[in-house]
C-alpha cells in the first residue's frame, strides 16, 4: 500500500463512499417508510410530491453509492496491476544483477514462476482488500444505525456478526494450508514445463516424449487437484458465509412484527434495520475474498522477496593484490590483464578442493594466450574470472592495473568480451542479433561479420541483415551461431576477448581464418588503426594452439605449464597426451575429446 498511496487512498475512500451510501439508503428507506409510505397506507393516496421524494430520495442514495463503487473498482484494479507490473519489473531487473552461480543453483522455470504466478499472487488480494476495509466500516456505520434505531432489534440483527467472524476464521486456518500448495504447485508445473521444452532435442532423439508427458500429466494432476479442494472448500463456505445475514433478516423480521404489534417499535425501524443487514450480506462475502487470497499472497511475497533480498553483487574477495590503480585507459588501446595469485572455489565446493588454485597469469596486448586443460580443470572459470562473472576468493584480477572490483558497473563491460561455446541468439534479425538494439550503421555490421567470417552466410539468406534467425537461432547451423556471437562481440572493439570453446561448431579452416582476422587488426585495410584484442581462447584444436602466441597448460587448477605449444609439448606430459588425442580425433573425424569420452581426466 506504501507503493501506490495515492491509488489505494483512491480505492478505500471511494469504498467509504460506497460504505456510507449504503448505511444512508438504509436510513433513508426507514424514514421514508414511516413519513411517507405508511400515510399512503392508511389513505390509500400517493401524492406526486410524496412520489417525487421517494424518487429523489433514492436515486440521490444510489448515485452517491454508485459513484463510490466505481471509483473503489477502477482504483483498485488500478492498484493491483499498477503493483504486479512494478514488482514484475523488480524481480526482472533482479535476475540481470544476480550473479550466474546465483541462475545457476535456481531453475529457469521456478524464475518465470517468480516474476509472473508468484507476482499476480502476491497482489491479488488488492483487488477485494479496499472493499473489505469499506465493509468493516459499513459493519460500524450499520451498527450504530440499528441500535440507534432499535436496540432489541439492533442486537439481534448483529448476533450473526460473531458467526461471521468465527465462520471467516475457520475458513482462513483450513484454506491456507492448501492455497499454499496450490501456489507452491504452479511453480513445479512452470519448471517441469520449461525444462521439458528447453530439452526438446533430448526428448526427440531418445524418445522420452511419452516419458515427458507423463511426468508433466503427474504434477498438473496434483495442481488440478490442489484447486478442486480449494473450489470445494469455497463451495461449503460460501453458502454458509452468505447464509446467515439472511438468518439474521429473517430473525430480525420475526422479533420486530412482535416488536410492532406490542407498540414498541415502528414499522420504518423494522424495515431499516431488515434493509441494514440485507445489504450487509453480500459484501460481507469480501471478508471471505480477502482471507481466501491471503494465503496465496503470503507464499507469492515469501518467493517473490527471496528474489529481491538476494545478494545483488558479485562475492568480494578477503584480499585483493596491491592498492587501486589508475582507472582504465579510455582509448581503446589493447588491455593488460593480470591474474595475481587467484584461488576459486565454487560455491558448494571443498576449501581443500579449489577449482583454481595460485592462478598467475599475465596477458599482453595484441597477444593470443590459448588456454588448454582436461574436462574439469577449471578453463571456464578462469574465462569468467576474466570478464568478473565470478570473483577470486583470494588474489585479485586485474584490467590495466586496476582490481575489476573497483570498477563502476559497465565499465568492464565496455573493455572486455566473452564469447561461449553455447551461443545464444535472439528470435530477432541479424543485424538487431549483432547491434543488441544500438544504432550501429549496416557499414560496421558487415565489417564485423566479415572479421568473424560470417559475412559470406549472411548474404546468402534471402532477406541478409534482415533475415530473422528463429527462437534461439533455429534457422541457423551452430557454427552460423558461433560466428554471429563472434560478430557482436567485436562489434564493440573490445579491448579484451575471451573466446570459450567458441568456434568448435565451425570448420578447423574457418577457424583458422577467424583468428587470423583477430591477429591481424590494425594491420593494412578497412580495419588499419584498430588496434588487435588481448585474445585469451580456451582451446582444444591444434589448428587454433598452433596459432596462440603462449600456451598456458592447466590441470586440476593450476597452471602445469605455460610457453610456446613446442616448450609446454616437451615439458608436460599430460599436454602432449591430450592435444596428441585431439588432433588423433580430428583426423578420423570424430571431434570429441579423448578425456570427455573416457570420462576420466587426463593424469
Amino acid at each position: 500500500m506504501r507503493d501506490e498511496p495515492v491509488i489505494v487512498s483512491l480505492a478505500v475512500g471511494g469504498s467509504l463512499v460506497y460504505a456510507a451510501g449504503t448505511v444512508a439508503g438504509g436510513l433513508v428507506l426507514g424514514r421514508l417508510t414511516t413519513s411517507v409510505l405508511e400515510p399512503v397506507f392508511r389513505t390509500g393516496e400517493l401524492t406526486t410530491e410524496q412520489a417525487w421524494t421517494i424518487a429523489a430520495s433514492l436515486l440521490g442514495v444510489a448515485v452517491i453509492t454508485s459513484l463510490g463503487v466505481v471509483v473503489r473498482r477502477i482504483a483498485a484494479g488500478l492498484a493491483m496491476f499498477r503493483l504486479q507490473a512494478r514488482y514484475r519489473r523488480a524481480v526482472t531487473r533482479q535476475y540481470l544483477r544476480l550473479p550466474l552461480a546465483w541462475h545457476r543453483s535456481h531453475p529457469a522455470g521456478q524464475l518465470l514462476s517468480n516474476a509472473n504466478a508468484d507476482v499476480e499472487a502476491t497482489f491479488q488480494f488488492m483487488a477485494p482488500l479496499p472493499m473489505a476495509l469499506g465493509v468493516a466500516a459499513m459493519l460500524v456505520f450499520g451498527a450504530v444505525a440499528m441500535i440507534a434505531a432499535d436496540p432489541v432489534l439492533g442486537i439481534v440483527g448483529l448476533l450473526v456478526l460473531p458467526a461471521l467472524a468465527g465462520i471467516n476464521g475457520v475458513y482462513q486456518h483450513v484454506m491456507a494450508p492448501r492455497a499454499i500448495l496450490a501456489q507452491h504447485l504452479r511453480a513445479d508445473v512452470s519448471t517441469v514445463a520449461h525444462e521439458s521444452f528447453e530439452g526438446a532435442l533430448v526428448v526427440k532423439a531418445l524418445g522420452r516424449e511419452a516419458t515427458e508427458t507423463a511426468r508433466f500429466a503427474d504434477v498438473a494432476g496434483q495442481l488440478r487437484d490442489a484447486n478442486v479442494g480449494v473450489g470445494r472448500l469455497r463451495g461449503v463456505f460460501d453458502p454458509v458465509l452468505e447464509a446467515l445475514p439472511t438468518l439474521g433478516t429473517l430473525a430480525v423480521l420475526g422479533v420486530g412484527a412482535v416488536q410492532v404489534a406490542n407498540g414498541h417499535t415502528t414499522t420504518g425501524d423494522v424495515v431499516q434495520i431488515a434493509y441494514l443487514l440485507t445489504l450487509l450480506g453480500f459484501p460481507v462475502r469480501a471478508f471471505g475474498w480477502l482471507l481466501g487470497e491471503l494465503p496465496r499472497a503470503v507464499v507469492g511475497w515469501e518467493r517473490v522477496s527471496a528474489v529481491l533480498d538476494a545478494d545483488a553483487t558479485v562475492q568480494h574477495a578477503t584480499t585483493t593484490a596491491g592498492p587501486v590503480a589508475a582507472p582504465v585507459d579510455p582509448a581503446g588501446a589493447p588491455a593488460v590483464m593480470r591474474l595475481a595469485d587467484v584461488v576459486y572455489l565454487h560455491p558448494d565446493g571443498m576449501a581443500d578442493a579449489p577449482a583454481l588454485s595460485g592462478i598467475t597469469l599475465d596477458i599482453h596486448p595484441g597477444r593470443t594466450v590459448a588456454v588448454v586443460g582436461p574436462t574439469g580443470s577449471g578453463k571456464s572459470t578462469l574465462a569468467g574470472l576474466l570478464l568478473r562473472l565470478v570473483d577470486p576468493h583470494t588474489g585479485a584480477v586485474l584490467l590495466d592495473g586496476v582490481d575489476l572490483r573497483a570498477l563502476a558497473r559497465g565499465e568492464l563491460a565496455r573493455s572486455a568480451a566473452l564469447v561461449t561455446q553455447t551461443a545464444f541468439v535472439f528470435d530477432d534479425t541479424v543485424r538487431d542479433n549483432v547491434t543488441l538494439g544500438s544504432a550501429i550503421s549496416d557499414d560496421e555490421v558487415w565489417r564485423a561479420l566479415r572479421r568473424a567470417e560470417a559475412d559470406d552466410f549472411v548474404r546468402a539468406l534471402p532477406d541478409g541483415l534482415d533475415a530473422r534467425v528463429g527462437e534461439r537461432g533455429t534457422a541457423l547451423s551452430g557454427g552460423q551461431r558461433q560466428r554471429l556471437a563472434l560478430s557482436r562481440a567485436l562489434l564493440r572493439s573490445p579491448r579484451l576477448l575471451v573466446l570459450d570453446d567458441a568456434t568448435s561448431a565451425v570448420d578447423p579452416h574457418v577457424e583458422a581464418a577467424i583468428l587470423a582476422q583477430l591477429r591481424s587488426a590494425g594491420g593494412p585495410g578497412e580495419d588499419a588503426g584498430q588496434p588487435a584484442p588481448a585474445l585469451v581462447v580456451i582451446a582444444s584444436r591444434m589448428a587454433t594452439i598452433a596459432l596462440a602466441d603462449e600456451v598456458v597448460w592447466i590441470e586440476r587448477g593450476r597452471v602445469g605449464a605455460r610457453g610456446t605449444h613446442a616448450e609446454v609439448y616437451a615439458a608436460a606430459p599430460a599436454y602432449r597426451d591430450l592435444v596428441t588425442a585431439y588432433a588423433a580425433a580430428e583426423e578420423t573425424g570424430d571431434e570429441q575429446p579423448l578425456d570427455d569420452r573416457a570420462g576420466e581426466v587426463v593424469p
